[in-house]
């Protein structure tokens, strides 16, 4: 089943629920849905005989700053039953991105939404721990965001030799052999 399959059994279990199907370069279904939408597709999803989507398998989201809507929170989803992936995404506006928690249909979800709460700052509505989980609980920002602040200061340098001489390799050997003893 491809992703217009997909939305089809999706519109005639949602109907009047939005469903766009996306282009995919790698063959994959890909299929877009409205945030107030999202938990029902969800749910529509994992419960629907013919899709019974049952394992969430990855989350993550993408930055497309300065766009509008900025955000897109990615879910893929595997039905073992039926033979099928697909790619679940939704779009969220910069200035408030929040969407429901996928916690309830889905224990794994728990962890990757900490992930992108704190790499992304992209809040999920309900979810039972909001805490960081990579950064400290100090850290002021969202390091996946393209705006986050690079403090790396630098300068270039040239590049130097890959190859020794016979007369630095013989050296870089006494050296070696002496801090072994």
């Amino acid at each position: 089943m491809d992703a217009n399959g997909i939305a089809e059994v999706l519109g005639a279990t949602l109907p009047g629920v939005p469903v766009e199907v996306a282009p995919s370069v790698d063959l994959q279904s890909t299929l877009y849905v409205q945030p107030g939408d999202l938990l029902n597709v969800l749910q529509a999803l994992r419960d629907s005989a013919p899709l019974k989507f049952e394992v969430l398998a990855e989350m993550t989201a993408a930055d497309y700053w300065p766009r509008e809507p900025r955000f897109e929170v990615i879910y893929l989803l595997i039905s073992v039953e039926n033979r099928l992936r697909l790619r679940l995404k939704v779009r969220l506006p910069g200035d408030d991105p929040h969407v429901g928690t996928a916690t309830g249909l889905w224990s794994s979800a728990n962890w990757l939404e900490r992930e992108i709460w704190d790499m992304f700052g992209i809040a999920f509505d309900g979810h039972p721990d909001p805490r960081r989980l990579l950064m400290p609980e100090d850290w002021e920002g969202y390091p996946a965001r393209k705006d986050y602040p690079v403090q790396i200061q630098k300068v270039p340098q040239g590049g130097s030799p890959t190859q020794l001489t016979e007369e630095e390799f013989r050296a870089n050997l006494l050296k070696d052999r002496l801090v072994r003893k």
